[in-house]
């Protein structure tokens, strides 16, 4: 019986009936699929080709899904019951503060660190739960407890090359795969003016110039036209003002490493908040998951579903990142690589989504270009965004505001 798959799907929350389920077990009965389908080799046996599961996976998906916008759910619940994908740890739990107190900072050589082995993703998520199973008390300068000071994977103020930090007041090594934290935002100042003249020059090459709305600016070379033909009586013309018409969809990085390019993004985002009248922006951390914001200070309890966003914008808004694309190559590839919460899906297939969705887009990295090729979050993000990133400088805007232009 496959009762538990049906509950299954039900829990990811698909719309799936009794009714469907008894059709797809009907199914099975008449050998649709499987070792009763009628599938024969050379000898005239039953060929291992009738078990595979793909045969059951179209099978069921036929039957049980009726819209194609369920597929990602389906696939994801699916995968979870016969593959058994599983999140290890619980970070749900509370860890006593005591384990994540500052007592002492190791110091390492460069030696003694490369002697320190990575961990591998779900190593790393299994080996978590076996701690927070077996750990009862505060450890310190170890290699291999929730704690601080030492070189475990798990902790603070210590150091590791590929571990999950906790509790530790702001980053030092730039090295944990994820971060269980509570965060706080700043929102971006769009009232910058200081160095926003030349970022505005070079935004200016995206235009597209229209007279729409209500009559509000003189029209100088008609009204003249017109007082000539009217026998020098004055026949003042008017004209809608003109406007650039380019839509643009903002989507800014915000926290953590962007921390320390503040300044030089708030510089652009008060040049594209004055000279793009059609601008809708929203901010999301590190990478883009399945929800976005518009104020930093309610983040949680007012959110905005990326589904949403690709729904509500057609294609004719240009699509802008703004981010420096440093973080844990597992926050963009794995799901639940998020800092902030388990995320369902991987940051990569929202990144595919968005830029399926709007055709014309770039990513704008404040981030000196000569460290790009060392950070590998930042060529996994490339990849993503098919090479159109650009530096925050003014070369490096001239030319994405070409390439949106086109």
């Amino acid at each position: 019986m496959l009762i538990d798959f049906f509950y299954t799907l039900r829990s990811a929350k698909l719309p799936v009936s009794v009714k469907e389920y008894l059709t797809l077990l009907e199914a099975l009965q008449a050998g649709v699929v499987g070792p009763n389908s009628g599938s024969l080799d050379e000898d005239g046996e039953i060929d291992e080709g009738a078990y595979k599961i793909d045969d059951f996976y179209y099978l069921s998906r036929t039957i049980l899904v009726k819209d194609e916008k369920h597929y990602d759910k389906f696939d994801r619940a699916f995968a979870s019951y016969f593959k058994g994908v599983e999140m290890v740890a619980d970070f749900t739990k509370e860890i006593p503060l005591e384990w994540l107190r500052k007592n002492l900072e190791l110091e390492l050589s460069p030696e003694d660190k490369a002697k320190i082995e990575k961990m591998g993703w779900d190593e790393l998520m299994e080996t978590l739960k076996k701690r927070f199973e077996e750990q009862k008390e505060r450890h310190e300068g170890g290699s291999k407890w929730i704690g601080t000071g030492g070189t475990s994977p798990f902790g603070a103020n210590g150091f590791n090359p590929q571990g999950i930090r906790i509790g530790q007041e702001k980053s030092r090594n730039k090295s944990a795969v994820k971060v269980w934290d509570q965060r706080a935002y700043k929102d971006y100042d769009d009232t910058q003016e200081l160095g926003t003249r030349n970022i505005k020059v070079a935004l200016r090459r995206l235009r597209k110039f229209a007279r729409l709305g209500n009559v509000e600016e003189l029209d100088l070379p008609d009204t003249i036209h017109s007082t000539a033909a009217n026998a020098g009586w004055l026949d003042i013309k008017m004209i809608p003002e003109r406007h650039n018409n380019v839509k643009v969809l903002l989507l800014m990085d915000v926290g953590g490493t962007m921390d320390e390019h503040i300044g030089r993004v708030e510089e652009m985002f008060s040049a594209v908040k004055t000279e793009f009248k059609h601008l809708e922006f929203y901010y999301f951390h590190n990478c883009v998951y399945d929800f976005m914001w518009k104020n930093n200070r309610r983040r949680f309890s007012e959110k905005f579903a990326t589904w949403d966003i690709i729904r509500k914008y057609n294609k004719d808004y240009k699509l802008i990142f703004v981010g420096d694309a440093t973080m844990s190559p597992y926050e963009i590839l794995q799901p639940g690589g998020s800092v902030e919460y388990n995320n369902e899906e991987a940051g990569a297939e929202w990144m595919q989504r968005l830029t399926n969705a709007f055709p014309k887009f770039a990513w704008i990295n404040p981030e000196p270009q000569g460290v790009w090729q060392y950070r590998q979050s930042i060529s996994v993000m490339q990849q993503l965004v098919n090479q159109r990133m650009y530096p925050l400088t003014i070369k490096g805007l001239e030319e994405a505001m070409k390439l949106l232009s086109k």
